[in-house]
């Protein structure tokens, strides 16, 4: 057991710390969110309510649970609400970003200041802080005044607390702090439930809500639903609209109920169904990081904490739609190997920034111990990943994965990265006889697969086979397919017939 790599991690103080750390865990996983964090000022200051540091975002929530006032008085009771909840709570978000940017290795996770934040921040000139509020107890007495879900409006024109129940504008000069309260807490970390859809959604988010035309929307859930719906040129989720909205002096999105059409649509049940699977790489993550910290590991190739960090931070990288992919393309490959055979299955990088992935599975024998069984397969998922260097020249982050050939339920698995950044002729000689050898073993018998189209939401139509006596010809190869499904028919049902 490593005891350096050990890291206790605070469980927060009140109900409201302990059920954000707890969503907080499932959407950003455990190694990289942390409630509680510390300055090493005077007796030892709490900078923030919880940190996640993620590459190189930089996420600081702060959490007020203060009762929302009934004198009657609406106005006076959100004025009164908002300098407790809100504007105190702004106060400690720019106090810590300060703090952080200014005094990065002076971050503990414990009061007196004895251990260290575990995780290496960015650079001042490379982080991307995002703010975020999180304030309970308005949710109920909106609903009751205004009606709806209980989610606080956005209207970028009102300044403070000048609007009961609606978030406007903070300081500008230090930047754009997010509101979430009781009713869009939950619904926002549960659709955004990776760190890289999270803060994809924050970052065009701000930058939708920063233009000079004023824009009103019904509930932060409103807005969401606009930014799932449409994707911008580079094929990212996006708030778009036909007209050119920087000419318009207010934008009123009039999106009241545009949340509850959309987490009823079909398309979305179909996606919560096929994304089920997916969560097997956020327990594959969770569980590489448990023994990590805990220093269980059977073999740990990197030293401390913050190398294994950078490892498993490449697996987490992949959004909800990547992981739903991956996953199936795991289990299909572990489904169809025969228990008392070795295989591997190579995951070909879509570009050279995405990871290649090995995936490899070995019997277990009888005959020798499991310690020395799992030396050999650690062994072998090794010398996997330096051959797919040698295989994809253009490779830069090999990680491999292992389990036993058969698996069912409960198993092991083994994780190995390679950096394959740095190639020399030697290392290529080397790959070259590892590779000889397990040919000569028959222990090399790889499948390879590319990446593939995975809807982010799966098509709900059933291709319709049609079937033609006469070849499509000219101008009918190109028209819409019969089927529904939005292709030409040469690409469609004709290719399948």
């Amino acid at each position: 057991m490593n005891e350096h790599l050990k890291i206790p991690r605070s469980e927060g103080v009140t109900d409201a710390e302990r059920y954000l750390k707890k969503l907080c865990d499932r959407s950003f996983l455990s190694m990289w969110s942390y409630t509680g964090i510390f300055n090493d000022r005077g007796t030892g200051q709490e900078v923030c309510d919880l940190l996640v540091v993620f590459d190189n975002h930089i996420i600081i929530f702060s959490d007020k649970d203060c009762e929302f006032p009934n004198t009657g008085n609406t106005e006076l009771d959100w004025k009164r609400w908002y300098k407790k909840a809100i504007k105190k709570s702004a106060d400690q978000v720019y106090g810590a970003e300060r703090w952080i940017i200014n005094y990065p290795s002076r971050l503990f996770l414990d009061q007196t200041c004895k251990i260290p934040f575990p995780i290496d921040l960015p650079s001042s000139d490379r982080a991307k802080i995002h703010r975020i509020i999180v304030a309970h107890s308005a949710s109920a007495k909106c609903a009751e005044i205004l009606g709806g879900s209980g989610s606080l409006m956005i209207n970028t024109e009102v300044v403070g607390d000048a609007q009961p129940f609606t978030i406007g504008k903070f300081d500008s000069s230090k930047g754009y702090i997010h509101v979430f309260d009781d009713t869009t807490l939950d619904i926002l970390l549960d659709k955004l439930d990776t760190i890289s859809d999270f803060v994809a959604y924050l970052e065009k988010k701000e930058i939708f809500l920063t233009r000079k035309t004023t824009i009103i929307s019904a509930g932060e859930e409103e807005l969401l639903s606009l930014h799932l719906k449409d994707l911008n040129k580079d094929d990212e989720h996006d708030f778009i609209f036909k007209e050119d909205i920087n000419n318009l002096t207010v934008l009123f999105l009039n999106d009241e109920g545009s949340w509850i059409n959309f987490s009823k649509s079909s398309e979305r049940k179909a996606q919560v169904e096929a994304n089920k699977i997916s969560y097997f790489w956020d327990w594959l993550i969770e569980n590489f990081t448990k023994h990590f910290r805990e220093g269980t590991s059977y073999y740990n190739n990197h030293e401390d904490i913050k190398n294994q960090e950078m490892v498993l931070r490449l697996l987490a990288k992949e959004n909800r739609t990547r992981r739903r992919f991956l996953s199936n393309a795991f289990w299909e490959f572990v489904d169809t190997i025969n228990p008392v055979l070795k295989g591997s299955r190579t995951i070909i990088g879509e570009n050279d920034k995405d990871p290649y992935y090995i995936f490899l599975v070995v019997p277990e024998t009888k005959d020798a111990p499991y310690e020395k069984y799992r030396e050999v397969r650690r062994g072998m998922l090794h010398a996997h990943c330096v051959i797919t260097k040698l295989n994809f020249p253009n490779a830069k982050d090999i990680i491999g994965i292992a389990t036993e050939s058969g698996r069912k339920g409960d198993g092991s698995e083994d994780l190995v990265y390679y950096d394959a950044r740095i190639w020399t002729d030697k290392d290529k000689r080397n790959a070259e006889k590892l590779k000889s050898d397990l040919i000569r073993a028959k222990l090399l018998n790889p499948q390879y697969r590319s990446e593939k189209t995975e809807y982010e939401y799966p098509p709900l139509y059933q291709p319709i086979e049609i079937k033609q006596t006469t070849q499509l010809k000219g101008k009918h190869k190109n028209k819409p397919c019969r089927c529904g499904s939005g292709k030409k028919t040469k690409k469609c049902c004709s290719a399948i017939s």
